[in-house]
């Protein structure tokens, strides 16, 4: 293999080659890992090599220990623990921090990148002791880049998301400290090493608690941290306002002396600053403080609610700051680019994030100033203020009690109605962003006599004038409709008088020549929420728009044929979902009696998934109309079943789109519940594809929950003829429930573990129902005391969900009651049964279907174990 050449290949612009050195490296590493990682160690060192060989070299040592799954992770890891030999990973590791020293900066990057992969390996297993010891020499005695290099490499280290290594870098600690507070220092004269010593300090400071506790340490950090926010250089200040953002969020309790003496005015000088980054960043801090505040008020109710003492430290360091910080706030409001793109994050979005959470700390607080602000440039010739005004009104509507809220809503709707008429766009589309946060959460002082009539004509009319209101004035809207729906199935409400026009004027949305893909999009969105929120004596008006949406459903099939460019395609897939989403919601708001448009809908649909090519987005949005489409209709769906389960097999076979296959999932789930015993004739292949997606390789684990529960679905939808099935299913949930996780692994894996549990205890239960149905339930006492072992493990287990203990709850009993002369009474005997039933029946936070679920199975253990004592 010519290295070079390969290395060459992996930066190539085209694809194909990019791919194939890509896979000359793979096996190359396959064939010999150590040979591999030496050449390139070797290339990544040579000075006399060209400066991008040299960081596709570093790039593809750094991809060697490098994956996105955390078991695969674990094997990459593993290969250079078990397969490379001693004297190797020497080398291999002299090389790359002898690379830290490189003139070269790029080289010397991702030499850092590489050692902090090797890092992340050896240092939880106390090896490669000298590595710390080297960098923090390195930046106090080396030329400024192997400083700059060495800072490089312990902020990667610390950024780390791996749980063994951030458990053992708090033994690092002091060694960290030292380089990167040395090189962050206001007497280092390198910009490029002191920009590198923030950066690696903001990473590290999660893993100096110990530091941070100590006084005089803290003291000088906090003043190392303060100082740079002073220095000349933008990167320098960033850095040290990221830093006091992150030491705020991880040591508030110990930032009382910090805030009075230095940052409150740092940070209010810094949210002044010209440089935008650096005001961004300072308004990031108040936010910050904001997120802190609020959840240690919840945190120490919570605490007060249960009856604790141990409160955290609370300073209110926001209501303290208010008058300072709010009108800095407010005044940023008014510094908007019109040319910003709509996801674009400015110095006046990050201050209304702020200014909305400030008005969720402070309450009522903050009232008196943004009112001043509000009424002082709501009609100000300079459209920046009025849109700032606007805005500021919107964002407060969430935090302040509502009695002080409500009349000042009232008296402002009608200015912010009347705002929807500026002459500038901008200021309409705040305006209609504020009116629906008032909706959102203040929706109470919305009198539907007096405003709605006036709110929903300006609403559609921003809808229509401009695209770029579109998403503004949909969500208010959608907030409106959520707001005014009444109880589920009223006979009528607020919406009822303003629905037909309503509907008429989304469907004129929709078709104006005009409408660009975001309004046409938009505007289906919002007739989805009306048609959801739409009381009984609308039901009449929903049924002829299913007419409509169709007849222009039935109109975009043929058009596939017309499409000549990838734009097009992704239009008219574009229209089909958002017609398709209606028809949803039309299904799902007119239940039963969607049926006498069943046959139209179904053919209309089957025609779509037939016309539609590979990697379409549309089956999604088909898959889950037919879904409710089934439950509205039940056993009757069994008329649709031969046309339509081929495309429900394909979707179930195709691994390459993981997400349609996953919706195919959920559907055999409805559709089974939905036929029973109609869906048997089906089952085999249901079973065969749901069987091999559970053993795919391709497939993620997010996959396996859903699969189980499926199983408990079809089980319960054929009843005893489920035996068939019941020998293959029962192994692999007693496989599924070996799966453990450690309390210290990532999130991730506790998530999974939790979902999978809830999956398998779905299946049995839907089990242990079908054997009872079909008078089978001798065939389930082989798996009796594997069932009993799953659930002493949930029991154990502090990581669980509500979820999985209502399900829990339901095998209990269900088990209870397919044996009920008292058979398995030792099993319900245990005293931890009865712990988790009343653990779960006495939790306050629980739903009531959960408690509910726990007292059926308290009873259903009262009776077996009755049972046993007469006999």
């Amino acid at each position: 293999m010519n290295v070079n050449q390969v290395l060459e290949g992996t930066l190539s612009p085209d694809a194909t080659t990019r791919q194939n050195a890509e896979q000359q490296l793979l096996q190359a590493a396959d064939g010999d890992f150590s040979g591999y990682l030496t050449t390139l160690a070797q290339e990544l060192a040579n000075e006399q090599a060209q400066p991008h060989i040299r960081t596709a070299a570093g790039i593809a040592l750094k991809n060697s220990f490098s994956a996105r799954e955390y078991a695969r992770l674990r094997e990459v890891q593993e290969r250079w623990l078990q397969q490379v030999d001693p004297n190797v990973k020497k080398s291999v590791k002299e090389l790359a921090l002898k690379t830290l020293g490189s003139s070269d900066a790029r080289a010397g990057q991702s030499a850092a990148q590489f050692i902090a992969s090797i890092a992340a390996i050896e240092i939880p297993r106390d090896q490669w002791p000298e590595l710390m010891v080297t960098l923090v020499q390195n930046v106090g005695e080396g030329a400024d880049h192997l400083k700059q290099a060495s800072l490089t490499t312990i902020g990667f280290i610390c950024e780390t998301d791996d749980a063994d290594l951030r458990d053992s870098l708090t033994q690092h600690s002091n060694a960290i400290l030292t380089a990167v507070v040395q090189g962050a220092r206001k007497e280092e004269a390198n910009a490029d090493v002191r920009n590198a010593a923030i950066s690696a300090l903001g990473d590290s400071l999660e893993f100096v608690r110990t530091n941070f506790d100590n006084e005089g340490e803290r003291n000088y950090i906090m003043q190392v941290i303060c100082e740079a926010t002073q220095s000349q250089d933008q990167r320098i200040q960033q850095g040290a306002f990221g830093c006091l953002n992150r030491i705020m969020g991880l040591y508030y309790d110990k930032m009382r002396f910090y805030m009075e003496k230095a940052l409150f005015g740092l940070t209010i000088m810094g949210m002044k600053s010209e440089e935008e980054d650096v005001a961004k960043l300072a308004v990031e801090f108040w936010c910050t403080v904001c997120e802190e505040e609020i959840a240690i008020e919840d945190d120490n109710a919570q605490a007060q609610a249960e009856g604790s003492s141990e409160m955290r430290p609370y300073f209110q360091f926001t209501r303290v700051a208010t008058q300072e910080v709010v009108p800095v706030l407010l005044e940023l409001l008014t510094k908007q680019d019109e040319d910003a793109a709509d996801d674009e994050y400015n110095v006046s979005r990050a201050a209304y994030q702020c200014l909305q959470l400030y008005a969720q700390a402070v309450g009522g607080n903050l009232i008196a100033p943004v009112l001043t602000f509000v009424e002082n440039n709501l009609r100000h010739e300079d459209w920046h203020n009025r849109d700032a005004a606007v805005s500021a009104f919107g964002a407060v509507m969430e935090g302040p009690d509502e009695k002080i809220l409500d009349p000042l809503v009232k008296q402002a709707l009608p200015v912010l109605i009347g705002m929807m008429d500026d002459s500038v766009i901008q200021v309409k589309d705040s305006a209609a962003y504020a009116l629906g946060r008032i909706c959102e959460s203040v929706s109470e002082a919305i009198d539907p006599a007096t405003h709605l009539p006036t709110l929903i004509s300006a609403l559609f009319t921003g809808l229509s004038s401009n695209p770029k209101m579109a998403s503004s004035c949909c969500w208010a809207l959608m907030n409106l409709a959520d707001r005014f729906a009444g109880d589920p199935g009223c006979q009528e409400n607020p919406l009822s008088r303003h629905f037909q026009d309503s509907v008429t004027h989304l469907l004129q949305v929709t078709e104006r020549g005009d409408a660009d893909n975001q309004l046409r999009t938009a505007a289906y969105e919002v007739l989805n929420s009306f048609v959801m929120n739409a009381a009984n004596n609308s039901l009449p008006i929903v049924a002829t728009l299913s007419d409509v949406i169709l007849q222009r459903l039935e109109k975009t099939i043929p058009m596939q044929q017309q499409i000549v460019s990838v734009e097009d395609r992704l239009t008219l897939e574009e229209m089909q979902t958002s017609l398709t989403s209606v028809l949803l919601a039309i299904i799902q708001r007119l239940e039963g009696e969607i049926k006498p448009q069943a046959d139209r809908i179904m053919h209309t649909l089957l025609q779509l998934l037939s016309s539609l090519g590979p990697k379409s987005s549309v089956p999604d949005t088909v898959f889950a109309a037919v879904g409710s489409l089934s439950n509205a209709l039940e056993d009757d769906f069994a008329n649709y079943m031969d046309s339509f389960v081929p495309f429900l097999y394909n979707a179930l076979g195709n691994q390459d789109e993981p997400g349609l296959c996953a919706m195919a999932i959920g559907l055999v789930s409805d559709i089974t519940r939905s036929l029973s015993e109609k869906s048997q004739p089906y089952c085999d292949a249901f079973m065969n594809y749901l069987l091999h997606n559970l053993s795919s390789t391709t497939l993620g684990n997010q996959f396996k929950p859903a699969i189980l529960q499926c199983f408990g679905d079809i089980a319960q939808a054929i009843g005893g003829h489920f035996e068939n099935y019941l020998s293959v299913v029962a192994t692999v949930l007693q496989q599924a429930a070996t799966v453990t996780a450690s309390p210290d692994g990532p999130y991730e894996m506790l998530d999974y573990v939790v979902s999978l549990r809830e999956g398998i205890m779905d299946a049995w239960g839907g089990i242990i129902i079908s054997m009872k149905a079909g008078n089978k339930t001798q065939l389930l006492q082989q798996y009796v005391e594997s069932i009993f072992q799953l659930l002493n493990i949930v029991w154990q287990d502090q990581n669980r969900s509500e979820a999985l203990l209502r399900s829990a709850m339901g095998v209990i009993g269900d088990l209870a009651d397919a044996f009920p002369n008292g058979e398995y009474t030792n099993y319900y005997r245990h005293d931890w049964i009865s712990h988790m039933i009343k653990e779960t029946r006495t939790n306050r936070d629980f739903q009531a279907r959960t408690i509910d679920t726990a007292r059926w199975a308290r009873e259903q253990v009262k009776r077996q174990t009755m049972q046993s004592v007469q006999q």
